[in-house]
């Protein structure tokens, strides 16, 4: 009786595998990957708990480019964020779905692993949070995560692509941002003609006399950039985060980095953005108040206006830079050197669906 019993038993468990071989659990691909840090670029700011991955890559790549993220499905987060502007907007301000306008230029998203404090008022203190926000802001996306989720748990493709990245039953909110962030991380560029010219011997012998002059005002005290805009990222990173470069005499409460952190000293203090790839980003400043790179430089050879939280490096407030003619091209001519066109082309950072 009993081993009769046994037999039925088994005979019941291979039906049942039989039955469900194509309902077998599938584990997370063991395919972990690096970040293509560039040679002449820092260490990058480690990612917490978020292990690069290519199908963690693959999946924040479709997630990114999916206007399933909003509402009603119309913007997805590359409708701010467009490739051929670096991943910037070349709007002034960003339209949501509900045709509500914001209030600042979507900022490029490019060489992210080196920087800590995201969004132009600093607000998000990692790619994974301010990945999560969008979706949730009344004048983005405008949706909920509980319902992005469950649009993604209906589509097969994301079952399948959150399984390789993550594991069974992984489709949510934290996932999901984890990777868009991934996708995010690997979204650097190095190759323009100035990174050409860094790793050059000699260095820079690639750059033209106009380049190199604009180099050169750049690095000193005549054009006293270089203080914001450090090579090789040009921008955010380390301590300087965030400065008051003399847009307004008037500064709104609140406005800036204050939003944040409440300090009244913080008012008027924006992130400072990354000049690579400046030839595409336009328009400029946070509110995109500059469609030209000539409007920039007039602006910083005027000196700027003067403010209680004025950035200290802003010296030539109410006196001017007065530079030249010709020292105003060469900083222009430098900054495009900073045009990384194979980042803008690369295949591997555009639209999957297309």
């Amino acid at each position: 009786m009993r081993k009769s019993t046994y037999i039925i038993l088994g005979v019941l468990f291979l039906t049942f595998l039989a039955c469900n071989k194509d309902q077998i659990i599938r584990e997370p691909i063991n395919d972990n990957v690096e970040l293509n840090v560039p040679p002449h670029f820092p260490p990058p700011i480690p990612a917490v708990d978020n292990q690069l991955t290519e199908s963690g890559i693959k999946l924040g790549r479709h997630l990114f480019y999916d206007p399933r993220l909003s509402r009603d499905s119309s913007l997805a987060c590359a409708g701010c964020h467009l490739q051929e502007v670096s991943f910037g907007d070349f709007n002034r301000f960003s339209t949501g779905i509900d045709g509500i306008m914001g209030d600042v230029n979507a900022m490029p998203i490019i060489n992210l692993a080196w920087q800590t404090e995201f969004f132009w008022n600093g607000r998000s203190s990692s790619l994974e949070e301010q990945a999560f926000e969008p979706v949730l802001n009344p004048i983005e996306m405008h949706d909920t995560w509980k319902n992005v989720v469950s649009k993604l748990k209906r589509d097969p493709m994301y079952v399948e692509m959150f399984e390789d990245a993550f594991g069974p039953n992984s489709i949510d909110s934290v996932n999901a941002t984890k990777a868009i962030a991934q996708f995010e991380r690997t979204l650097i560029s190095a190759n323009s003609k100035y990174d050409q010219g860094f790793l050059m011997q000699p260095q820079f012998s690639n750059f033209d006399t106009l380049e190199f002059l604009g180099y050169t005002i750049f690095n000193n005290e005549v054009g006293d950039c270089f203080h914001c805009h450090a090579e090789p990222l040009f921008g955010s990173f380390g301590t300087v985060q965030f400065s008051n470069n003399g847009l307004d005499s008037v500064l709104a409460p609140g406005s800036g980095r204050e939003a944040v952190t409440g300090n009244p000293n913080d008012r008027g203090k924006f992130k400072i953005p990354s000049l690579r790839n400046i030839e595409w980003t336009f328009p400029y400043m946070h509110d995109g108040r500059f469609i030209s790179l000539s409007q920039v430089i007039d602006h910083y050879d005027m000196g700027g206006h003067w403010s209680p939280t004025i950035d200290e490096n802003m010296k030539a407030v109410g006196v001017g830079k007065n530079w030249s003619p010709i020292e105003k091209q060469a900083l222009i001519a430098f900054m495009k050197t900073l045009t990384d066109n194979d980042f803008i082309n690369e295949q591997a950072h555009a639209d999957p669906f297309n």
